[in-house]
């Protein structure tokens, strides 16, 4: 099933809490605050995988949520961060913040990654609050919550030209010639339901990449037939053919 738009909500992991500690040793009666900081929740990350090609993952997958960081304990421990969570998309995908309607990230390169949501940080440990005039603080915090976020992530896909045109007018036809791909062809519109992509190779051992989009009619921009929403996926391509 072909997925290019999906809503979704992350949030981030919560940071780990400060802690409250005294040394105590045999030698030391007095010893001052040993309280470790809290560690970081983990972060949202999106990173592009170039053998995905549609958001079919995330439409199963509405709610991603981060790990809380460890807490903090004695002897100046910091708690350890959480692992980052890593969501993979494919090349192509936009991410925005559905309430702003904000850009987070546009992945289109190799291994390119955004963090779309930041873990929280960890809450200090009494050790940070000792001063001059309060060698033994006996207070410490908790750790900050992760951020929070609904998502519009959107698929655009990647390719050097884009074949447009009425249904049934020899496009999957013209891919599955000039490509390895095997996109389904029949006698009646609407064949295509889904874009289609191709490599195209040549002879001077370069390639390219082809995409097929289902037909467009008259009164597409109204929503006749399939619409016009498959039309996004040309706006990266260098030729429309």
């Amino acid at each position: 099933m072909f997925v290019d738009e999906v809503i979704i909500k992350v949030e981030a992991g919560k940071g780990g809490d400060g802690c409250t500690s005294f040394r105590r040793e045999k030698y030391v009666p007095d010893g001052g605050p040993d309280g470790g900081n809290g560690g970081a929740g983990s972060n949202i990350i999106f990173k592009v995988d170039e053998g995905l090609r549609t958001l079919l993952d995330l439409r199963y997958n509405k709610i991603i949520k981060g790990k809380k960081g460890a807490n903090g304990s004695g002897k100046n421990q910091t708690g350890k961060r959480a692992e980052d969570i890593i969501v993979k998309v494919p090349p192509g995908t936009i991410v925005k913040d559905l309430d702003t309607d904000m850009v987070i990230a546009d992945l289109t390169s190799k291994n390119s990654e955004a963090i779309v949501a930041m873990g929280g940080r960890g809450g200090r440990g009494n050790r940070a609050f000792a001063t001059s005039l309060n060698t033994a603080p006996d207070i410490s915090e908790h750790g900050e919550p992760g951020e929070e976020r609904t998502l519009k992530v959107e698929l655009k896909l990647l390719a050097d030209v884009g074949l447009v045109g009425m249904p049934s007018v020899g496009k999957s036809t013209i891919l599955s010639m000039i490509s390895a791909s095997k996109p389904k062809i029949a006698e009646y519109h609407f064949t295509t339901l889904s874009p289609n992509l191709g490599v195209v190779k040549t002879i001077d051992n370069r390639s390219f990449v082809v995409a097929d989009l289902p037909g467009l009619i008259e009164g597409a921009s109204l929503g006749e037939g399939l619409g016009d929403r498959f039309l996004k996926h040309i706006e990266r391509t260098k030729v429309i053919a």
